[in-house]
Formats: C-alpha cells, sequence, structure tokens
C-alpha cells in the first residue's frame, strides 16, 4: 500500500483519531502540574482541540465539563450545571425567539424593502441599504439569523439586476477566450452558444411580453468587461451582509455572543456589579458601531463594483435597463406586501417594547423601572423572557366583538403571534450550549472549591473578630 493510500485512509478517521489521541498526549499535564490546576488545564486544553478540529459536534462538546469536571475533582456537578442556563442564556434565548416571531411574519422582509426604495438602486446604495437593514436586525437578533433572513432578498434583487448566476459565470468564461468568433464585420458578435431561456429573459424589456428581444450589439471585450463588473457587484452585494451583521451585533448585549460572554464572566466574578447593562453597553458601542460600518461600505463598495465604477466609468445602457428592473423588482415586491397587518403590527410593537425596556431598566443617568422592585432581582433577561412570554398567546389577527356575539361565526381556534413548534424549529440551540460551556469552564479556572471555601470561613472569622471589637 502506497502512501497515497494510507493518508487516504487516516484522513477518513482523522476525528477519531484526534479523539482518541488527544486525551492520552495530553496526560503528561495531569501528573507534572499541581492536582487540581493540571486537570482544569487538562479539560480547557481539551475541549480546545476538539472545537478548532471539530473532533466531536461543538455543543457536544461544550457538555464535556458535566462529566469531566465532577470527575477528576475540579468542580462538584451541583455547581457545573447551573452555568449552561445562566440569566445571560436566557436573555440570549428571548433574542433568538424574538427572531423567530420576526422571520414567521415577514416583517424582516418589509424592513429591508422600505430601506432600499429609499436608498436607491445603484450598487453602491445598494450594498449600503442592505448593510443597514442588516446592522439594524442584527442589533436585536443573532448575526446568524439576521444573516439567513437578508440573504434571500439579496439574492432576489441580484437576480433581477443580472440574472442568473450560473449564466453569469458562463457568460465570463466564454468571453476570456480570444476573439475567434468574432466576424468580419464591425459590430457583429457571434457567442459561444446559444442564450438559454434564463437568458432569453433577462433580454426582454419590463414593461411587458410585447417588446421584441434586443440583439446584443457589444464587442466581446465590452461583454467580458460588463460580466466581470456585474460578478464583482454580485460578490460585494452578498459578503456585505455578514459583515454588517457582524458591525452591528456589536452595538448592543443580544446583538452577538460574545458581549453575553462578558457580562456573564463580569457576573460570576462580581456578582453585585451592575455597571454594564443594556443602556450603558449602547452609550458606548453604537457610535463605534456606526463608524465601523461606514467605512466597511466605503471599502466593500469600492473594491466591488461600487464608488470607483460609479465615479470614473459611464453608466452603460444595460446597466441602465438592469438597474430599472430592481428597481420595479423591488417597488413591486413591496406593493404586494400591502398595508401593515395585525400580525405585523403586533410583532413590531413588541419589538420596540423589548428594546425600550431593555434601555429604560437602569439607565444610570436617570431611575430606571427597575426602582419599583427590589434592588438587584430584576436584570435585562427578566425583560426579554416577558416580551417573548407574550407571543405565544396574543392573537395574530385582530380581535373582533361581533365574534362572540355571532352564534353563527366560525368556531376555530385564534392562532398566536407564535408557536412553540417554530420557535423550537428556528432556535439554535448548541449555540445556547456553547455558551453554557464556555461559563462552565470560566467556572472551573475559577479557585478550587476547598481553597473557596477556606477563603470564605477565613472571611467570617474575621467578621466575628470586627463584631466581637466593636461590642
Amino acid at each position: 500500500m502506497n502512501l497515497s493510500a494510507v493518508s487516504k485512509k487516516l484522513w477518513c478517521v482523522h476525528k477519531l483519531l484526534i479523539l482518541l489521541l488527544t486525551p492520552l498526549l495530553l496526560l503528561p499535564l495531569v501528573f507534572t502540574l499541581p492536582e487540581k490546576e493540571g486537570r482544569c488545564l487538562y479539560v480547557v486544553i481539551l475541549m480546545a482541540v476538539y472545537w478548532c478540529t471539530e473532533a466531536l459536534p461543538l455543543a457536544v462538546t461544550a457538555m464535556l465539563p458535566v462529566c469531566l469536571f465532577p470527575t477528576l475533582g475540579i468542580l462538584p456537578s451541583k455547581k457545573v450545571c447551573p452555568q449552561y442556563f445562566l440569566e445571560t442564556n436566557f436573555l440570549f434565548l428571548s433574542g433568538l425567539v424574538m427572531a423567530s416571531s420576526i422571520e414567521e411574519w415577514g416583517l424582516h422582509r418589509r424592513i429591508a424593502l422600505k430601506v432600499l426604495t429609499i436608498v436607491g438602486v445603484k450598487p453602491a446604495w445598494l450594498i449600503l441599504g442592505m448593510m443597514l437593514t442588516s446592522s439594524f436586525l442584527s442589533m436585536w437578533l443573532s448575526n446568524t439569523a439576521t444573516t439567513a433572513m437578508m440573504l434571500p432578498i439579496a439574492t432576489a434583487i441580484l437576480e433581477s439586476l443580472f440574472g442568473d448566476l450560473e449564466t453569469l459565470k458562463e457568460k465570463c468564461k466564454e468571453h476570456q477566450e480570444p476573439d475567434n468568433e468574432v466576424l468580419n464585420g464591425p459590430s457583429s458578435v457571434k457567442l459561444h452558444s446559444l442564450p438559454s431561456e434564463h437568458t432569453e429573459k433577462q433580454m426582454l424589456s419590463i414593461e411587458g411580453p410585447d417588446v421584441e428581444e434586443q440583439s446584443d450589439q457589444r464587442s466581446v471585450e465590452e461583454i467580458r468587461t460588463e460580466s466581470a463588473y456585474q460578478m464583482k457587484v454580485w460578490k460585494g452585494f452578498l459578503i456585505c451582509i455578514p459583515y454588517a451583521a457582524s458591525i452591528g451585533g456589536t452595538a448592543t448585549l443580544t446583538g452577538t455572543a460574545p458581549n453575553l460572554i462578558l457580562i456573564g464572566q463580569l457576573k460570576s466574578y462580581f456578582p453585585d456589579c451592575d455597571a454594564i447593562n443594556f443602556g450603558s453597553w449602547f452609550a458606548f458601542a453604537f457610535p463605534l458601531m456606526l463608524i465601523f460600518l461606514f467605512v466597511g461600505w466605503l471599502w466593500i463598495a469600492f473594491l466591488h463594483g461600487g464608488l470607483n465604477t460609479r465615479l470614473c466609468i459611464t453608466r452603460s445602457d444595460h446597466r441602465a435597463a438592469a438597474e430599472v428592473r430592481a428597481r420595479t423588482m423591488i417597488e413591486d415586491d413591496y406593493k404586494k406586501l400591502g398595508p401593515i397587518n395585525f400580525a405585523e403590527g403586533a410583532i413590531s410593537f413588541f419589538f420596540v417594547m423589548f428594546a425600550v425596556l431593555l434601555f429604560t431598566r437602569d439607565p444610570k443617568f436617570v431611575p430606571g423601572w427597575s426602582v419599583f422592585f427590589k434592588k438587584g432581582y430584576v436584570s435585562d433577561a427578566v425583560t426579554g423572557v416577558i416580551i417573548v412570554s407574550i407571543l405565544f398567546f396574543f392573537p395574530s389577527q385582530k380581535p373582533s366583538l361581533s365574534w362572540w356575539l355571532d352564534p353563527q361565526a366560525s368556531n376555530t381556534p385564534y392562532v398566536p403571534l407564535l408557536s412553540w413548534k417554530k420557535a423550537q424549529d428556528s432556535v439554535p440551540w448548541n449555540i445556547i450550549l456553547l455558551l453554557g460551556g464556555g461559563f462552565a469552564m470560566a467556572k472551573g479556572c475559577e479557585s478550587p472549591p476547598s481553597e473557596a471555601g477556606s477563603e470564605s470561613r477565613t472571611g467570617e472569622m474575621k467578621m466575628k473578630n470586627e463584631l466581637f471589637l466593636l461590642r
């Protein structure tokens, strides 16, 4: 058996080999370092290797502290398990459930199309519109949910501008070869292949089917340049969404998991500290987010067919026609949504209420609504759970008094804004387990239980001595 065959077989089982060999290779840490520190470092490095290589699913690796910390004597189970559902996890879960309700009723689509009708259809402004919408949604929802909701909208707009992606790729390949298909005439161009059905549709004017198909009188070089430009815009339009979601998520605590991990660690080390909450974080991070978003838009628009092309190259008739198609498609899609219905209005109301309550719980510069409750009892997680709980019983259609008075009315049960099945299918539970795994790992890296206990007993003795002296 040659080396190539052996390497292929090893690659087929590389995850299993990592899974079995890593614990053995890390064993010297347990025996060379002090007992508790060595065992804790052993678990931390083991989880890091499994996470980086995905030898186990990420969520399964996150649950390893539940079995390893108690068995290795690092931390008892009663202290490990609660780390998987701290109040930080509840706040994150609230944002994910809110995202499910927004996706259920298509509110994100209405927001995106409205923004795009305002900013216009030139590529640079379309990129700006998508980045503004994605960053705004990502401030309240997870980056993953925002990207998943916005990409289908972006793809539909791109197809209205440039046609199908596969057809565009074929065009780029066709016209990169020498001009051996060009006829001797001054303006006639023979393409390498017949246009597909989808390509023929793109050649038609958007005003109606009665318009004749227009022949393409451009040279091969012009077609190649235009196809390359369209591919650049396509790339920029797609990458701007995850970039904007990542940038927008930094503005709020619920926007991205690292922000919540920071708050979780602060709560762990300083339980009584409430210096950083939703409002104070927003005041610090929102201006920075706007700066990064603007710089990101300039960079993407300059690199991918936006600002530099618009300022330096005269717009061709084909680009003008494509922009007309895109503008018409956006306006038509927005009109198809119709007026805001009762469900969309209710979701919008609870979405705004969610944000307002988070801001006003404890804004620091003025007393917030948390002063009406016992100090330290109400957190941002309470706000999130209250709002999302309402979604599961609030009706999606406007209640009518006539339904109660009319015995002939249909007795069908009302439909709530969000069902548990929809929330269960939409929420990425593995991310919540990943958060919990990080908190559990951090808890295990703190001082060992025996030392913590001795420190607490020493503190109690000091307090008793001080009370004795006061007497």
